[in-house]
């Protein structure tokens, strides 16, 4: 297949919302690749290339300067053998500059539309709508095969390439022998939002009710003494979680894949700030010194497969039993078994006066489905809610232009009679609520810097947050995570907001979220 093909195909891509034409593009294009092109073009249509490294940065790529060529010649099969030589060349002197000549030599190959694809694709940067959901639906058309099908393979295998290659040129048998590989990560079980226990229950039955950690979400495999650790972006993390090691090699298995979640505590049990852990995760040196500070502990809730025997389709209840039989107590998350929506609700309050943000509500006799927001989790998440006054707002920009839209936030300080900014929020305002925002700042107009309308701290408003983290930004050292406005309150007055006292008792912990 020609690669102008396939990048007219990528144009078509981008350029429509239509769901259905991006399927018909993308199974003409799947159809139309040979065998030996299959796994590169799939990775193109996906955006990236077939090759894990390329080790290739902006600056390089669009440092390269040749005249295009003036007709189409280059094939995918081309452009991949060309893109595997620059990856096998070998690191030390002179590597930088055999690969630069190896893509330079492509690009004189290539029209100026296939040059600007081939850059993008380099660095990962195309946007073309063909996302894995949307690529999994066409080779399971291309292919005559039942979606369910491909999206299971692809699961298992996480590789959509693998995946097509064999749907296209063996069909479902292939596709049906294969398994969860241990090593080899799955995209995680997502939750749906319910508004609280009873509603979840009163849809799903009898249900398990989970602890909902505010830590970082973990997918561990241990194959003998060998463990390997993945985030929820099933980024290999081991070597910075050694402690989830040193746990994972306690269980009553030799062979597990398990999901859970990994969070710093205090002495007493409680949960530290999140920001602490998610500090863990993203600190590459010095690791034993920073987990004697901030020592991360592992709590498992669900398990895939136990000691050669893949165990996500089997129902939740069963999946319990082998979690129970894989893993010691202490290692497992606190859950409750029941169909009783006020036991449910005192678990609840239990779980928020420990220091957890919420539970998970899950349908007893549901499979594990992988990579779904299905129906069968249900999140319940009290939020905390802060009043706060506006001390300045930020125009906005594309739809929002002509409005006021991001909102500076204060508390109030009582001992200097002053309000402490914690951050900005865009989020939650209708065009109605904008409408009427813009005309109140702008009535309470003090200066301007840049976009930025600096107002008298007269309005109040209703904020929902997530909790708070440290930050330097700020004159009070916290700022909000994921703050949104639920509404204005115009039957306060600045001075009745909450304090920064408050606040800083939020961030200890010492104030659980409201819960009916």
């Amino acid at each position: 297949m020609l690669l102008s093909e396939l990048v007219a195909v990528s144009a078509e891509v981008a350029a429509t919302r239509s769901r259905k034409a991006k399927n018909a593009a993308l199974v003409s294009a799947l159809q139309a690749l040979e065998v030996d092109e299959l796994a590169a073009g799939v990775a193109y249509l996906s955006g990236e290339p077939r090759q894990d490294r390329l080790d290739l940065g902006p600056s390089a790529v669009f440092g390269i300067e040749v005249a295009p060529a003036d007709t189409p010649t280059l094939t995918v099969a081309d452009v991949d053998a060309t893109l595997q030589q620059v990856a096998d060349v070998p690191a030390g002197t002179g590597s930088r500059a055999r690969r630069l000549q190896l893509l330079s030599d492509l690009l004189a190959r290539a029209t100026a539309e296939e040059q600007d694809f081939l850059r993008r694709l380099v660095l990962r940067e195309l946007r073309q709508g063909a996302l894995a959901g949307l690529l999994t639906q066409a080779i399971a058309a291309a292919a005559g095969l039942p979606e369910a099908t491909v999206r299971r393979a692809a699961m298992l295998t996480g590789d959509l390439r693998l995946t097509a290659v064999r749907a296209l040129t063996e069909g479902e048998s292939a596709l049906e022998g294969f398994g969860l590989v241990v090593g080899t990560p799955l995209q995680p079980m997502l939750a749906q939002t319910a508004g609280s226990v009873a509603e979840a229950i009163g849809e799903l039955g009898e249900v398990a009710v989970d602890a909902k950690l505010d830590g970082a979400r973990v997918q561990v495999h241990r194959d003998g003494d060998v463990v390997r650790v993945f985030t929820r972006n099933l980024l290999d993390v081991t070597h910075r979680v050694p402690e989830v090691v040193e746990a994972t090699l306690k269980l009553r298995a030799e062979q597990a894949v398990l999901d859970g979640e990994a969070i710093a505590l205090d002495g007493e049990g409680r949960p530290r700030a999140f920001q602490e852990t998610m500090q863990r995760f993203g600190r590459e040196r010095e690791v034993a010194s920073v987990s004697a500070e901030v020592p991360l502990q592992v709590r498992f809730f669900d398990v895939l497969h136990a000691d050669g025997r893949d165990v996500l389709d089997l129902s939740l209840r069963e999946r319990i039993g082998v979690l129970a039989a894989t893993v010691p107590d202490e290692l497992r998350i606190d859950q409750l078994l029941t169909h009783d929506a006020t036991e449910a609700q005192e678990f609840l309050r239990r779980t928020l006066a420990a220091g957890h943000e919420g539970v998970m509500v899950k349908d007893l006799d549901a499979p594990y489905e992988a990579g779904r927001r299905g129906a069968a989790w249900r999140k319940v998440k009290p939020v905390h809610t802060l009043d706060l006054v506006v001390l300045a707002a930020e125009w906005g920009s594309g739809r929002r232009r002509g409005w006021l839209s991001n909102l500076h936030l204060g508390a109030y300080d009582p001992d200097a009679d002053d309000f402490v900014m914690l951050g900005k929020t865009f989020k939650g305002l209708t065009d109605e609520v904008l409408t009427w925002q813009t005309e109140q700042l702008l009535a309470r107009e003090t200066s301007r810097s840049g976009h930025v309308v600096h107002v008298r701290p007269e309005l109040v408003v209703e904020i929902a947050l997530d909790g708070l983290v440290r930050s330097p930004r700020y004159p009070g050292g916290l700022a909000m995570r994921f703050a949104r406005v639920r509404g204005y309150r115009p039957d306060k007055e600045p001075r009745e907001a909450d304090t920064i006292a408050t606040v800083r008792a939020l961030y200890a912990g010492e104030l659980p979220p409201p819960i009916d």
